[in-house]
């Protein structure tokens, strides 16, 4: 199995995207994470479902995790109301490292040890574009699509046997 049989169509956001859509497309879906992509619609980084809890949870309560149980439900229920108006790049960590990113022709275990390297929810498989007139090479990558963790989880015990394929 290779990236590019493996990769999938996977949700994107940009760094400029709203803030508050991104959580719903995660919610709606259950992604583990969002692909960002940049303003040349290249990986940029990876929004964990995580992270985009952490940035609701007031500053106050991620230091003292006791004070959680005395905001009431009225208040805990508003959370998602600091997401209006931010941007997804707002949201980013800024610990952010770039996204793993696996060549089409990699193997299953080659991005399975790129995701374990990094601890990433996912893999972004992309295409480095190719040399323009004149042999210049043009920078950037085509996304092919992504693979989750559980995806590849999947494919390795189907191919191992210990799943039914899908």
């Amino acid at each position: 199995m290779r990236a590019r049989d493996l990769a999938v169509e996977y949700e994107t956001v940009s760094v400029d995207s709203d803030a508050m859509d991104a959580a719903r497309l995660m919610a709606e879906h259950k992604l583990p994470g969002l692909l960002v992509l940049d303003e040349r619609g290249e990986p940029k980084a990876i929004l964990p479902a995580s992270q985009m809890i952490k940035v609701l949870v007031p500053e106050y309560v991620i230091e003292d995790p006791t004070l959680a149980a005395v905001v009431d439900e009225k208040h805990a229920d508003r959370l998602c109301q600091v997401l209006a108006g931010r941007r997804v790049g707002d949201c980013l960590s800024s610990k952010a490292a770039p996204p793993p990113v696996a060549d089409p022709d990699d193997t299953a275990l080659e991005v399975a040890a790129l995701m374990a390297q990094v601890r990433s929810p996912l893999v972004a498989v992309a295409e480095k574009a190719k040399a323009g007139r004149g042999g210049r090479d043009e920078g950037g990558t085509h996304l092919l699509g992504v693979i989750t963790a559980s995806h590849l989880l999947h494919e390795l015990l189907g191919a191992a046997g210990a799943v039914s394929p899908k």
